[in-house]
């Protein structure tokens, strides 16, 4: 997936039929590289057969073979060849060979590229939500504290050995993130009394005019994943900041991080793009996905 998309903030609300609705103000039209590319993912996906192969691989993160691909659509194995091929041409899937079989995967990018390229040829933006309500009642977030220093630093390690969750290798030092985020914006969350994560925001320049913008890290504990932590350190952390005046928070997630942009999704942010190749990760070059909320406060 290889076209920009428009970082610009698209505007308008929903009609009572909770359709998007169009935008009155003069847009600009599409670049004439990115019209290109959209219509070559769409007319990739004119295929039903296609579309239905696609949805298999996306579903089978770790890869499926082709004879796999086969059984579960009902059709011959050159079918599955030729469709694969047209897939791969336009980046939407990836093939490998592990030793007779031959294994497709989904490209990433294609999760977040896909509704995106969508968005840009219609000129419109779902609905942003504030941010998540069905908040886990056994989670409960407070403010950091000097005493919550070690259970934060081992959270996150936990972080860093995923291999998805920073491009940090290592655990910065206390010093270093003291410095590094908003002393009014650091929450950890707890159950049963145990720091099971936490959520910062960190200033994206020290310039002024960017003053109300804001970077966010969330982190939950290994052993506490799944359990609504992450929604509910996300929920305290935007109100806060809609609170005290920061008009903007983003982030940047590694696009096989699927969960942590779609719970980032719930709370309001939208897909701003890909950033191809952004930097190198234990020798290899990663893409991360850029997500942006604007508040509706200001």
């Amino acid at each position: 997936m290889n076209a920009t998309i428009d970082g610009r903030r698209y505007s308008g609300g929903v009609t009572d039929l909770e359709m998007p609705a169009l935008r009155t103000e003069r847009v600009d039209a599409l670049s004439p590289a990115d019209a290109t590319t959209y219509a070559a993912w769409f007319a990739c996906l004119a295929d039903p057969t296609r579309v239905r192969l696609l949805h298999q691989v996306a579903t089978r993160p770790a890869g499926i073979t082709v004879g796999e691909l086969a059984e579960a659509l009902g059709i011959g194995q050159p079918t599955v060849s030729h469709h694969v091929r047209k897939l791969a041409d336009v980046g939407f899937v990836s093939v490998h060979k592990d030793r007779t079989s031959t294994v497709v995967t989904v490209n990433p990018a294609c999760c977040t590229g896909l509704p995106h390229a969508a968005d840009a040829v219609m000129g419109v933006l779902t609905q942003r939500p504030c941010c998540p309500t069905d908040l886990p009642a056994d989670v409960a977030i407070r403010a950091m504290t000097d005493a919550d220093w070690a259970p934060v630093l081992r959270i996150y390690d936990e972080g860093i050995k995923t291999g998805n969750a920073t491009f940090a290798t290592e655990v910065p030092d206390r010093a270093d993130l003291e410095a590094q985020w908003l002393p009014a914006h650091r929450w950890v969350a707890e159950i049963d009394g145990i720091v099971v994560g936490w959520a910062t925001l960190s200033p994206v320049s020290s310039r002024d005019c960017y003053g109300g913008v804001a970077e966010n890290s969330v982190y939950v504990a290994e052993n506490a994943r799944g359990r609504g932590v992450g929604k509910a350190l996300l929920y305290k952390q935007v109100i806060a900041a809609d609170d005290a005046g920061l008009w903007t928070l983003q982030t940047s997630i590694f696009p096989e991080n699927r969960a942590s942009i779609a719970l980032h999704h719930s709370a309001g942010y939208r897909t701003i793009g890909l950033r191809e190749r952004i930097a190198q990760h234990h020798g290899v070059w990663r893409d991360t996905v850029l997500l942006e909320r604007r508040s509706p406060v200001n």
